[in-house]
């Protein structure tokens, strides 16, 4: 390999020929070989498209030379494209606040404008790295920033997860209202309801985190850019705070505006430990239905079995023939991962000192993993499982007809003791519920079977002489 020998305020350090990043970055590989973890893409995007909106603003205030901000936005597309991220190299564990990433992006589109006007790399002329691309602007309003465009670039994929799960559950839901089963609490036996109902609520569920997660989302829009190093503005004139989020919204065509407080946006991590509990709360919801979706689906023989979940792949490599619940097991693995990175957001949120928080790198890292895994995730829990689900209505039935709670109906008729002694003997003799009734009762057999009709026990109501 060859090298190239780079100086910055520390000194010199040689820097790999083909690197399109500078010396900054090098020595950040070298301080940093922590876990071979690179920035997240949308993360990426989101930097760039900042230093892209500032050459644009800086170009119209005449503060920067047309040629040098015409080569730092060219380069810029290029990044924005997608080319370039594997120049991307900076360990998520860095340097605080996220100084190296900022710096990367710095050299590689310094570089690469200076190339494209007939320049060397790694001389930086007549491009800067600080003086021309960082031009009115610091890592601290940057990475904040560039956090929140990362992240308002990932949820509308998620959100369209949400809906596509949402309505296959509700699709489920209603196609499933006329199946009648048992329900269970604790585990246990308890009174009857619709296959339809339990699917409805499941689908209630996603559409209500959704919208928590939108409300989360509205927080994030407001941007820190433009109070560099601490809140102030220092080294932006004002038009530039002004004019960057207008550039930014349009380019990215996203809904962003500039906050009514910087001093609070580069302070506090609040907005995004916010979002990342709402999908916390996502999560948790997502983590219950799967783990439903495996009871329910389990055996097929020695299980519930009243789900049939689709058979997407071999399920040992040992058992012929069996079926494993992948689907569901790797959206539990997605909430677990989700658990983990909302308690690293929180923790790294309430870290921030004084006017900034140099946890950013993490947070931005975890909450951009977190959005791109849910929406990948349920999207393909809904298309690949609840959409190819099928209901065992032979096995519902044969649990329904032996569910001892359906005495709970003869309750206003007989009272709840004599109505608790007729389950107990059917879990003794294991007779059913009609026949037990029947030997211990004098309640006429049309009058019992209507008592005992399940259907009117999925609805509000109450099963006596006068009903």
């Amino acid at each position: 390999m060859s090298y190239r020998t780079e100086k910055d305020p520390l000194g010199e350090l040689q820097v790999p020929s083909e690197a399109l990043y500078g010396v900054q970055t090098q020595r950040a590989i070298h301080n940093f070989p922590i876990s071979g973890i690179r920035p997240h893409s949308a993360f990426v995007w989101g930097t760039v498209l900042i230093k892209r909106a500032a050459a644009v603003t800086h170009k119209e205030h005449q503060r920067l030379d047309p040629r040098v901000a015409d080569a730092i936005i060219s380069a810029a597309d290029q990044i924005l494209s997608g080319m370039h991220h594997d120049q991307f190299v900076v360990d998520i564990f860095q340097a605080g606040a996220g100084t190296s990433h900022n710096m990367n992006a710095n050299e590689l589109l310094a570089n690469m404008a200076n190339e494209s006007l007939g320049g060397t790399r790694g001389e930086y002329t007549p491009v800067h790295p600080n003086d021309h691309v960082n031009m009115s602007q610091s890592t601290n309003d940057v990475i904040p920033t560039a956090i929140a465009l990362g992240a308002l670039r990932l949820l509308p994929t998620l959100y369209d997860g949400l809906d596509t799960l949402a309505k296959e559950l509700e699709d489920k839901s209603k196609s499933w209202d006329h199946i009648i089963k048992t329900g269970r609490t604790h585990l246990q036996d308890a009174t009857p309801l619709r296959l339809g109902q339990e699917f409805g609520a499941y689908a209630e569920a996603i559409r209500r985190d959704k919208a928590i997660i939108q409300a989360a989302e509205m927080p994030i829009r407001e941007l820190s850019v433009g109070g560099t190093a601490v809140g102030t503005g220092l080294n932006a004139e004002p038009k530039y705070q002004t004019r960057i989020i207008e550039v930014i919204r349009e380019s990215g065509a996203l809904p962003v505006k500039r906050s009514e407080n910087l001093f609070y946006s580069m302070q506090s991590m609040s907005r995004f430990a916010n979002l990342s509990g709402s999908l916390r709360t996502l999560s948790t919801d997502l983590m219950r239905i799967a783990n439903d979706f495996r009871l329910l689906g389990s055996g097929p023989r020695t299980g519930f079995a009243e789900i049939l979940l689709p058979a997407i792949q071999p399920g040992s490599s040992i058992m012929p023939g069996k079926v494993n619940p992948v689907l569901a097991e790797c959206m539990n693995m997605i909430c677990l991962q989700i658990s983990g990175n909302d308690v690293t957001i929180s923790h790294a949120a309430e870290a921030g000192q004084l006017q900034l928080n140099v946890m950013m790198p993490i947070i931005g890292f975890n909450l951009c993993q977190s959005i791109e895994i849910l929406g990948n995730g349920t999207r393909s829990f809904a298309e690949h499982c609840v959409s190819g689900l099928e209901a065992d209505e032979r096995m519902i039935k044969f649990w329904l007809d032996r569910n001892t709670m359906l005495a709970t109906a003869l309750a206003p008729r007989i009272g709840y003791a004599r109505a608790a002694e007729i389950a107990k003997e059917a879990v003794k003799t294991g007779e059913s519920v009609p026949e037990v009734a029947r030997r211990l009762t004098d309640i006429q057999d049309d009058e019992l079977n209507e008592a005992l009709d399940p259907a009117p026990m999925t609805e509000a109501g109450i099963r006596s002489d006068d009903s």
